[in-house]
């Protein structure tokens, strides 16, 4: 079993965690996963951002223990309807559901995040000595324009910026693919490449 010291090693080499498994890409001929992670102490907010993460300070944020809750499933089946491919709420896919997110051999949470009595988002961490590993957000797509998403990484930031750790690790960013390119809007970032953590100031590749 993967203990806490070598989970961080490898997240640091780039891999990532779902559920109880830890993988990195390694496809013949491609390179397009580029691990990339945040140093929050020099983060720097965007106009957007900004106005993003004022419009949500309303919302009341409760750090809860991994487990299995019927209303995060509910919201993540109707983020799963809206995002991807059509998913049944059956036990197959709770099973599914407990398999990729609730299941961890690491110190790993659930943030939720509430508007009054309506949960909004919900984001999957890993804590590390380092800095906090985005496991994976799923929120209300009846308010994707409203920055959810967005939201969600801004009060992770803040989160390591009160803790004193020093990294967000954000998965892999993939310039052409609009679901994961997102990431490179935080500013500055920095990506594994050839080995190295690359500092990027700008949105340019």
């Amino acid at each position: 079993m993967i203990d806490q010291n070598i989970f961080q090693d490898l997240i640091e080499k780039g891999f990532r965690r779902s559920g109880q498994y830890i993988y990195k890409p390694s496809c013949k001929g491609c390179t397009a996963c580029i691990p990339i992670r945040l140093t929050v102490q020099k983060f720097l907010s965007s106009r957007s951002q900004k106005r993003i993460f004022k419009k949500h300070q309303h919302f009341n944020v409760r750090e809860v223990s991994l487990a299995f809750k019927q209303e995060h499933f509910d919201l993540y089946s109707k983020y799963q309807n809206k995002r991807h491919s059509s998913i049944n709420n059956d036990q197959n896919n709770i099973d599914d559901y407990n398999d990729f997110l609730i299941k961890s051999n690491v110190n790993s949470k659930l943030v939720e995040f509430w508007d009054g009595d309506i949960l909004k988002i919900v984001s999957i961490i890993d804590m590390m000595s380092d800095g906090i590993s985005a496991v994976y957000t799923f929120f209300d797509t009846d308010f994707q324009a409203d920055g959810l998403g967005t939201y969600s990484i801004l009060k992770q930031i803040e989160l390591c910026q009160r803790r004193s750790i020093d990294h967000l690790y954000l998965g892999y960013y993939i310039a052409d693919s609009p679901h994961m390119n997102y990431k490179s809007r935080f500013l500055p970032n920095q990506r594994l490449i050839d080995g190295r953590w690359t500092s990027f100031h700008s949105k340019k590749k």
